[in-house]
């Protein structure tokens, strides 16, 4: 009879501090190379577009790659999310880690099939069973954004955006950013990304 080896957040402490990044979904070990450099260029400009808006608004906050924690054996680091106040104030615990689903989770594609399938399967079911609201998977090779909101009661797709397109959200009541601004600084690749 074999045994299924299922990780635990406590087993992440025993990990090696390097460049990767070590997240569990259902028990099993996820582990991330370091990002390319647009993929975290993706995340800053994220960060910068949501930080304006909950500056006007002080609505909540976003963050970079934060410990969210939904169970044992269901530790994960998103690229960024945005969390409103009153949810920050229930989720944070002593640890600096969140025990509770921010509203907004954005993933940013890595290049290559495994990671694509990760962030479009793997983690979008995670994200809908675990509460978040809305979940934004960002393609820097392709230019796009695909939105998925909470309805009735999972994660679905709404619409994809590319460089032209506006995104605004019921979840950040008066946030509307072009496409274009969350990927500045990004040249337009030659091969888009295939996943």
């Amino acid at each position: 009879m074999a045994t299924t080896l299922r990780w635990t957040s406590a087993d992440l402490e025993n990990l090696p501090h390097n460049s990767n990044r070590y997240e569990i979904i259902d028990g099993e070990l996820i582990v991330s190379k370091q990002p390319h450099y647009y993929h975290q260029r993706v995340c800053s400009n994220a960060i910068a577009v949501l930080a304006a808006w909950s500056k006007e608004t002080n609505l909540g906050e976003a963050n970079f790659a934060p410990g969210v924690i939904f169970a044992d054996d269901e530790d994960v680091a998103p690229d960024v999310i945005w969390i409103s106040n009153a949810r920050l104030a229930a989720a944070l615990t002593a640890d600096g880690k969140l025990h509770q689903a921010p509203e907004l989770v954005i993933e940013v594609l890595s290049p290559g099939s495994q990671n694509a399938r990760r962030d479009r399967e793997t983690k979008l079911k995670l994200y809908s069973r675990r509460g978040v609201d809305e979940y934004w998977i960002m393609d820097w090779q392709a230019r796009r954004v695909e939105v998925f909101r909470r309805e009735q009661a999972r994660l679905q797709l709404v619409c994809t955006l590319y460089d032209r397109d506006t995104l605004d959200t019921p979840l950040l009541e008066g946030f509307a950013a072009p496409v274009a601004s969350f990927f500045e600084g990004i040249p337009p690749q030659s091969q888009p990304h295939n996943a």
